[in-house]
Formats: C-alpha cells, structure tokens, sequence
C-alpha cells in the first residue's frame, strides 16, 4: 500500500481541497509553487503510472484533468497554472499511483525541467 492509498482511507492527514466519488484532491506537502495540488484517483487499478494505462483507464484520466480545471478554478487561478504527470524514475515519479500536480499562483518557466 502506498502513501496515496493511505491518504485515501484517511490512514494518513491530508489537506483535502477536492473529492468526488472517483477523485481526491490535496494539497502538496512539499509546495513547488504558491497553489500545489495533487489529484489522485481513489481506485488506483492498476494505474500506477501514465505509462501503465490501458484504454479502460481512459474516463479516469479524464475526470483528474476535469477536476484540475475546476479545482483550479476553486483557487482562483484565472490567470492560468500548469498541469504536471510524472511518469517512471526518469520522469521524477515517486509514488506509484498515478497523480496530477496542478501548479499555480505564480509565472511558470519554460522549459519547466
């Protein structure tokens, strides 16, 4: 069981900014930016990583990008915000469970690594 699981059953505090019935959305314990959120799925199915997904992981994916966009929207981040998947350890994952960091608050560079 990883660290996300934990957060989702409440084994470990959070600061929840979102939920749904498929979604959890906290914020990040180690900010990179005014506004980090992580998003994570509460049933991980396999989807450890994007590299991982299947088609039946496609509506998943979906509902952590429209739950970005209205968390986003909840933070008041009209001016924009980056939306960021690590994937693998070349990607700087790490926990595996796939998660979306939704950055903000402040001007983003390019490139961003």
């Amino acid at each position: 069981m990883c660290r996300f699981d934990k957060i989702i059953k409440k084994e470990i505090p959070s600061t929840v900014v979102y939920e749904d019935e498929k979604v959890l959305a906290f914020r990040d314990i180690n900010p990179q930016a005014p506004t980090h959120i992580v998003i994570i799925p509460k049933v991980k199915d396999g989807l450890t990583g994007l590299s991982k997904a299947e088609e039946r992981h496609v509506e998943i994916l979906g509902c952590l990008l429209y739950a970005a966009k209205v968390i986003a929207k909840q933070e008041g981040l009209e001016d924009g915000y980056r939306i960021v998947i690590n994937d693998g350890p070349s990607g700087c994952q790490s926990v595996y469970h796939i998660h979306v960091h939704l950055l903000g608050g402040r001007q983003m560079n390019w490139p961003p690594g």
